[in-house]
C-alpha cells in the first residue's frame, strides 16, 4: 500500500503543501496535534466510511465515534510509522461495529443513496470536460450502488482493496482473518459487482 512504512523522524510523511504531523504530540492527546491529524485525514476516512454504509448521515456519525478512538488509542500510535493504515484499522472496524448493531440495520432498511443526491459526484475524480465530468459521475453512482448492494462483508474487502490500495495481508490483520479468506472473499465480491454493473448496463 502506498505510503506505508517508517518515516524519517517522528513526523508522518508529508507532501510539499503540507508539512509533516507530529506524532509524538498526537501520542501525548495534544490537542492541535489531534486536530491536524484529523483534518490531514478527514476527507479520506469519510470517503471510505461512506462508501461503506452508503449514508451521508450514517457517515457523519461513524467519524465522530472513530476520531473518539483515535483519541482514546493515541497513546498505541506508532510515531515512527505512516498513521493512514492505524486510522483505517479504527475506521474498519467501527463500521464493522455498526453494520452489527440493530439500529444500522433498521435505518438501513428505510434509506438509500437517493437520501444524498450528488455526494456520490464528489467521490469522483474530477475532469476539465464537463462531459466527461458527467459520465464519470453517472459511473462512479452505479459502482456505488453495486457497492451497496453486496453484503457488508463483501463490501468492506473491496472498499478496502479497491479505493484504499491494501494488500490482502493489511486486510486479514484488520479483519482477523488469513490472507487466502480474504482473496476469496474479494474475488467472490468482484464477481457478484461484475453481475451487477453488466445489469446496470456500465
Amino acid at each position: 500500500m502506498p505510503g506505508v512504512g517508517p518515516t524519517a523522524g517522528s513526523g508522518a510523511s508529508a507532501s510539499p503543501e503540507q508539512p509533516p504531523l507530529d506524532l509524538e504530540a498526537v501520542r501525548a492527546r495534544d490537542p492541535g496535534a489531534l486536530a491536524a491529524l484529523f483534518e490531514r485525514y478527514f476527507d479520506r476516512l469519510y470517503a471510505m466510511v461512506y462508501r461503506m454504509l452508503g449514508d451521508r448521515g450514517a457517515a457523519e456519525e461513524a467519524l465522530q465515534e472513530i476520531f473518539l478512538k483515535v483519541h482514546r488509542g493515541a497513546s498505541s500510535l506508532d510515531p515512527g510509522r505512516d498513521p493512514g493504515p492505524w486510522l483505517i484499522t479504527i475506521a474498519a472496524n467501527t463500521v464493522r461495529d455498526l453494520w452489527r448493531s440493530s439500529a444500522y440495520r433498521f435505518e438501513r432498511a428505510s434509506s438509500s443513496l437517493d437520501a444524498d443526491p450528488g455526494y456520490t459526484e464528489k467521490l469522483a475524480s474530477s475532469a476539465p470536460d464537463p462531459e466527461h465530468d458527467t459520465l464519470t459521475a453517472e459511473r462512479s453512482e452505479i459502482v456505488q450502488r453495486a457497492i451497496q448492494s453486496l453484503k457488508p462483508s463483501f463490501r468492506e474487502v473491496v472498499v478496502l482493496r479497491e479505493y484504499e490500495g491494501m494488500s490482502y495481508d493489511e486486510i486479514a490483520a484488520i479483519t482477523g482473518e488469513n490472507a487466502t479468506a480474504v482473496r476469496k472473499r474479494y474475488s467472490r465480491a468482484l464477481d457478484e459487482l461484475g453481475r451487477y454493473v453488466t445489469k446496470a448496463g456500465l
